[in-house]
């Protein structure tokens, strides 16, 4: 294993800004080498060190990065993950891994061909009501554990047009919000 592993990242909306870029800086051995995005000037705004792609499918060519994040629109996570592995790269792609599970079992399948991890992102893991629970659990303050119900609260008199509320394949509310409730039962429950 390298000592240094070199991330590119796909993007820089939302989810990239707020938390693979922070996360990604913060963590020792990775270092954020290349972001691909069409506003170069918001990346250089924060990140002046970094070099910029302008197209995604650029980063997966360059021979410098040894993994590639993948926090961008739901219906992109297979196509750009498909082309991250068989350009040799890791992967860690944001939630949901896939639209469908034909694809998440193609990239799985690629995945072992071309001995590379991929790995799904899950931000709500580091929630703080979801590790008081989990600690809470752990220590056995709650005793027996008999049901479990969990919800996050959205209210919004309108829908947003935005591509992650929109009725597409991948888009929609439960594919943005409940691949979160799923990951956090099977992490506390297994």
């Amino acid at each position: 294993m390298k000592a240094i592993i070199n991330v590119g990242l796909v993007g820089y909306g939302f989810a990239s800004k707020t938390f693979h870029a922070p996360l990604i800086q913060a963590t020792a051995g990775l270092d954020l080498v290349a972001v691909s995005s069409s506003d170069a000037a918001k990346v250089k705004a924060d990140l002046p060190n970094v070099e910029i792609e302008s197209q995604a499918l650029a980063l997966c060519k360059r021979p410098d990065l040894d993994l590639i994040v993948i926090p961008t629109p739901n219906d992109t996570h297979f196509p750009l993950a498909k082309a991250a592995l068989a350009a040799g790269k890791h992967v860690v792609v944001d939630k949901p891994f896939t639209v469908t599970l034909s694809e998440a079992k193609q990239l799985k399948a690629l995945a072992l061909d071309k001995e590379r991890m991929i790995s799904v992102f899950h931000n709500r893991r580091w929630d703080s009501d979801f590790l008081t629970i989990q600690a809470l659990l752990k220590k056995g303050t709650l005793g027996r554990m008999t049901g479990f119900e969990s919800r996050f609260d959205r209210f919004r008199p309108e829908v947003r047009d935005r591509w992650r509320e929109k009725a597409t394949p991948g888009g929609g509310i439960w594919y943005d919000l409940g691949p979160h409730l799923l990951d956090q039962a099977c992490e506390l429950f297994g």
